[in-house]
Order: C-alpha cells, then sequence, then structure tokens
C-alpha cells in the first residue's frame, strides 16, 4: 500500500507543479509572455550567430506559440490530477486492476515530458537558441522539469503487486 500511496503522491505533486506553471502563465500572462517573445524573435542571442533566420517576428505566432503552451501545461495538470484520483480511488484494487488503471496518469506525466523536453529544451532551446540568451534561456529549468517527471513516469510505471491483505497474509 505504501508503494502506491508513494506513487500517487509523487503523481499530484507534478500535477500541482503544473498546475501553479499554468496559473502562473495565465495570471502573470505579460511577464511570461515576454519570455517567449524574446525567444521567438531570438533578439537575445549571440549576435553573430548564423541562425537567426529561424527566428518568428510575427506578434500573433508569439501569443499563439504562449497559448499552445499554456495549454499544454493546463492539459499535463488535468490529467495527471484524474490519473492520481482514478488511481487514488483504485488504491486498493487488485495489482492487474491498479496498474491498468496508470494510463491517464502515463499520459499525463508523458506530455509534461514532451512539454519541457520537446517544447522547451528542443524547440526553444536547440532550434531558437535559447541557450544562448543570458536573459532568456530556460534550457536548465525546463531540464530539472522534464527529468523530475520523467523518473516519477518510470516509477509510476513500474508493476505493482498484489497487496499483503490480498495475498492471505
Amino acid at each position: 500500500m505504501i508503494t502506491r500511496l508513494s506513487k500517487i503522491s509523487m503523481l499530484m505533486a507534478i500535477a500541482l507543479f503544473a498546475s501553479l506553471v499554468a496559473f502562473g502563465n495565465i495570471t502573470d500572462f505579460n511577464t511570461n509572455f515576454a519570455f517567449v517573445y524574446h525567444v521567438f524573435s531570438m533578439d537575445t542571442i549571440f549576435p553573430d550567430a548564423s541562425i537567426k533566420y529561424r527566428s518568428i517576428e510575427t506578434p500573433w505566432m508569439h501569443t499563439a506559440g504562449y497559448v499552445a503552451i499554456i495549454a499544454a501545461e493546463t492539459l499535463t495538470a488535468l490529467l495527471c490530477w484524474i490519473g492520481g484520483f482514478i488511481l487514488l480511488k483504485n488504491i486498493k484494487a487488485s495489482a492487474s486492476v491498479f496498474n491498468k488503471k496508470k494510463n491517464v496518469a502515463i499520459l499525463g506525466l508523458t506530455l509534461g515530458f514532451l512539454v519541457w523536453q520537446v517544447g522547451f529544451m528542443s524547440v526553444g532551446g536547440e532550434w531558437f537558441g535559447m541557450w544562448m540568451s543570458k536573459q532568456w534561456n530556460g534550457v536548465p529549468d525546463a531540464f530539472r522539469f522534464f527529468v523530475t517527471i520523467i523518473l516519477v513516469l518510470l516509477y509510476l510505471t513500474r508493476r505493482d503487486e498484489e497487496l499483503d491483505c490480498q495475498q492471505g497474509k
């Protein structure tokens, strides 16, 4: 039982994290929008970088990109919360049932991994050269986030065994 509670708690910790990130981006839209603007515009990367042709200067695309990020963070939070409550509801179920009920949680954690690894590390960090910016470099934070998420995902997906009380012990 303690392992199941541990998995659910860690999943809900990720749900809380994604909720706070999404909430912050929604309630402090302009501050965090500046981050997306500068990353897309590539106006703070090395002056002689030859990748500046990749920049996006179109304001509506900055807004669309930021809204897509917020939507993905929000969906990550919702899926993790829902997955956590599904698992909590089935905490005393057989191992077979409990393992089958992990799908929503796995989906939420996978989406969270993709948001921070693909969205921030790959697209922001590599495509837009965010790593070159002293002021708008989100690569270290994104790395911390997606590594934490992947570790929880790996832990959660470990097959659960039958509870001792179900084995007649």
